[in-house]
């Protein structure tokens, strides 16, 4: 592993700015990403830059390329790790290494224009501590993008902590909130959450997504649906408290069919049929409902399983620019 002792000098008066990348297969799109976002930080000077990619073991020759940019330019640092670990470990995973008074994530693929970074750092340098962008128009299907609002409109509604509609991963975080963040011990963090959540003065800026000029996106449809879930588990306590209504109406229910029973019985004298077709239905229906509130309980219990096994958010491969004991700090479990 080389050694980061040529980075980016820590006596410096300017501001130091971590830009985090996380890669996974993106050996179209590494090359021009760098120069893109060179040439933003050529225009702001006042400001010292480091780039921070977190590879994602990604399987064609985007490594090969980090390697190369790397080598020419030590403020470059790159962490490979050994396998693909998603999206949100390999983003916190940059927030542990990243020594910025600021830092701006920002994908690969240049969909968010780079260009916006400035304003960014203007609104930040005005006290705001979270600054996201607010995608104004994207290049998915109209029902895609109804699902995306009403999905953030529930997280609102069941969470106490709010999510900017239809924000997305292009934001800038001020160091106060990294501290706050990576001090979180969450085997899988959710950070768009995190941020906002922590988030002291938070704004965000309107600008439209561009279309993606190479490569596939990283996030079909199946991948979508789980981040989605993964984002209301852990922003919000809203199904297990559903799961808990659900079994006091039925509980209700069933007290008050039984004392319709009884009472008809007793004092009406109804001779009730057999009703074998009636049980049927309530035992089937039964058995549904419990297995539905078993998952929600199961998916909490199965969260609180991985965090107590402590492990390591990533175990990194290989580092470029990167020194031995950083890379112990980012692999290191929370205590």
């Amino acid at each position: 592993m080389n050694s980061d002792n040529q980075n980016i000098s820590t006596t410096s008066s300017k501001k130091l700015i971590s830009i985090v990348i996380p890669v996974y297969n993106e050996e179209d799109n590494v090359d021009n990403a760098y120069s893109a976002l060179c040439d933003i930080f050529k225009s702001i000077s006042q400001y010292d830059v480091e780039f921070i990619f977190t590879d994602n073991h990604s399987e064609d020759t985007t490594f090969e390329k980090l390697i190369n940019i790397s080598k020419a330019d030590k403020r470059v640092r790159v962490l490979r790790f050994n396998r693909n670990y998603g999206f949100h470990r390999s983003l916190m995973t940059g927030y542990r290494l990243a020594k910025g008074d600021a830092v701006v994530q920002i994908d690969c693929d240049l969909q968010d224009p780079p260009e916006l970074i400035v304003e960014y750092l203007e609104h930040w340098e005005q006290g705001h501590n979270v600054v996201v962008g607010i995608r104004r128009q994207r290049e998915e299907n109209y029902f895609l993008t109804k699902a995306r609002k009403i999905y953030y409109a529930f997280i609102n509604r069941v969470s106490d902590d709010q999510i900017t509609q239809d924000a997305g991963d292009f934001r800038l975080v001020d160091r106060s909130v990294i501290n706050k963040v990576v001090g979180i011990n969450d085997n899988n963090p959710y950070l768009r959450g995190l941020t906002s959540a922590f988030a002291k003065k938070e704004m965000g800026i309107v600008y439209d997504r561009k279309k993606r000029q190479y490569g596939r996106s990283k996030f079909p449809l199946h991948r979508l649906i789980k981040l989605a879930s993964h984002g209301v588990f852990s922003m919000t306590l809203f199904p297990l408290r559903l799961a808990g209504h659900i079994s006091v109406i039925i509980t209700l229910f069933t007290i008050g069919l039984a004392a319709y029973y009884l009472v008809s019985a007793l004092f009406f004298g109804n001779n009730w049929p057999d009703g074998f077709a009636t049980l049927v239905l309530l035992l089937l229906f039964s058995i549904s409902l419990n297995t539905s509130l078993l998952a929600i309980l199961g998916k909490y219990m199965g969260e609180i399983f991985l965090q107590q096994q402590n492990r390591p958010l990533v175990i990194v491969e290989d580092a470029l620019n990167v020194s031995d004991n950083s890379v112990n700090d980012v692999e290191r479990a929370q205590r």
